[in-house]
């Protein structure tokens, strides 16, 4: 078995050393992840298949074909580390954010028996639902009434009048009836087993493997229903079942239905992958809502939806849906950008990297929500020119909107809820200056021309 592991737009090249991939396998690799829906119309969107070599995008996860798999992880800095120890923190990293994003809970135990130098990604995830799948297993199978209809030699139930003296009409000794009965087969049990079917296909590790025998036996008499025929809207989940909503996030996250994408054609391949920009996001709103919990703000991800356009009829057209709102009662009173990108390490680059269109999209929120506060937020990496936290702010030609550029250290992960607001915390006075005493440190320089 061929693996290997790289970083986003990081490029390894063809050949047979520990740090290359045979061209065979890089074919049937990048045949895979071609057929992502993630890999976009060219099918370039998850990996570049060029003449010398594949080199990954901003798609980071596992891309498994026959005899051959390939990890993609974000670019995570952690100073001081490098080589498997540093492999294994940006997979720790990742899965935290992850967790974050799906609301689990993995538990200390958990986190210090995974081998995060050596697993992949995709066996630390089969690893962690296999783990809680087991436990939840043991302490019973949730169960519901279902109602059945049959024709039963006793009443049991009530009777179904009308199919009784229709179609039983010259069978006396039958009778039909409606019952509910207690069953475990039902769309929660059907979803759990079809995971651990999929997974069982595609995990390599002995551990894995045999775990998820043990499951595959414990759900031999769940009906088997194909991935794209699976009813999540028939899950129902209460407080007699409430343990199991962890286990249905990650069993949506394998099978494909959040955040990332999956695709399984047989024996022929199967991927793991989620989109970073989407990802940090995500993991961003989640962790602003709880450093902001005991403060009169919240938080909005995704929300807005207000139209740029009208049409003679009112019809609203462009709507817009910034990432993240940030709300004092229905007042917005910040917006926020996530960028997975890097901004720039030259000093002498006025703009700091930042594009025009995210420049012109920030513009286009601030006279849309009525927001004088707007805030592009990028991950820190350390050859940037200066500290995680608020870089710049620019105020806007010809308006009072003010343009923030912000870095937050996604390596770091104590007080990442006190680092982040700080950045929300970070004020200025009434005139647009830099007040004195800010308990964030600024470093660089501070400008409010006008933004070309």
């Amino acid at each position: 078995m061929i693996r290997r592991t790289i970083l986003e737009w990081e490029t390894i090249r063809y050949g047979w050393s520990a740090d290359e991939i045979p061209a065979y396998a890089a074919d049937r690799i990048a045949a895979v992840a071609a057929a992502s829906p993630l890999s976009g119309r060219g099918g370039g969107g998850v990996l570049e298949h060029g003449r010398k070599g594949l080199r990954a995008r901003g798609i980071v996860g596992v891309i498994a074909a026959d005899g051959c798999a390939m990890e993609i992880l974000p670019k995570i800095e952690f100073p001081g580390e490098d080589g498997a120890k540093a492999t294994g923190s940006i997979r720790r990293r990742l899965v935290h954010m992850i967790a974050v994003a799906l609301d689990l809970k993995i538990d200390a135990g958990q986190v210090t028996k995974l081998d995060w130098q050596r697993e992949t990604l995709l066996e630390i995830l089969i690893r962690l639902f296999s783990e809680k799948l087991v436990d939840a297993v043991r302490q019973g199978m949730p169960r519901r009434y279902v109602e059945h209809a049959d024709d039963l030699p006793v009443l049991r139930g009530r009777l179904d009048v009308t199919r009784q003296f229709t179609i039983l009409s010259a069978e006396p000794s039958r009778l039909a009836c409606r019952f509910d009965a207690l069953t475990p087969d039902i769309a929660l049990n059907r979803i759990m087993k079809a995971a651990v079917a999929q997974l069982t296909r595609i995990a390599r590790t002995a551990d894995n493997q045999r775990r998820l025998r043990e499951l595959a036996f414990a759900y031999a008499d769940i009906a088997n229903v194909p991935i794209l025929s699976l009813r999540w809207d028939h899950v129902v989940l209460d407080r007699t079942n409430s343990r199991w909503r962890e286990l249905l996030n990650l069993a949506r996250l394998l099978l494909g239905e959040r955040f990332q994408t999956t695709s399984a054609g047989g024996s022929d391949g199967f991927s793991l992958l989620f989109e970073m920009s989407s990802l940090f996001e995500e993991y961003v709103a989640r962790m602003l809502k709880r450093a902001l919990l005991d403060t009169d703000l919240r938080v909005v991800s995704q929300g807005g939806r207000l139209f740029c356009l009208e049409t003679d009829d009112r019809r609203g057209l462009f709507q817009t849906r910034p990432d993240i709102l940030v709300k004092r009662g229905n007042k917005v009173v910040q917006i926020i950008g996530t960028k997975w990108k890097r901004i720039a390490a030259h000093i002498d680059d006025p703009k700091q990297g930042v594009s025009q269109g995210d420049v012109y999209q920030m513009m286009a929120y601030g006279q849309l929500y009525k927001c004088d506060r707007l805030t592009l937020l990028y991950p820190y990496y350390a050859a940037a020119i200066r500290d995680e936290g608020v870089h710049a702010a620019h105020r806007m030609t010809g308006c009072s909107h003010w343009l923030e550029t912000a870095t937050i250290d996604i390596g770091r992960g104590e007080m990442f809820r006190e680092r982040l607001r700080a950045i929300i915390d970070h004020n200025r006075n009434a005139d647009g200056s830099w007040p004195e005493g800010l308990n964030w440190e600024i470093k660089g320089p501070r400008t409010a021309a006008g933004i070309v």
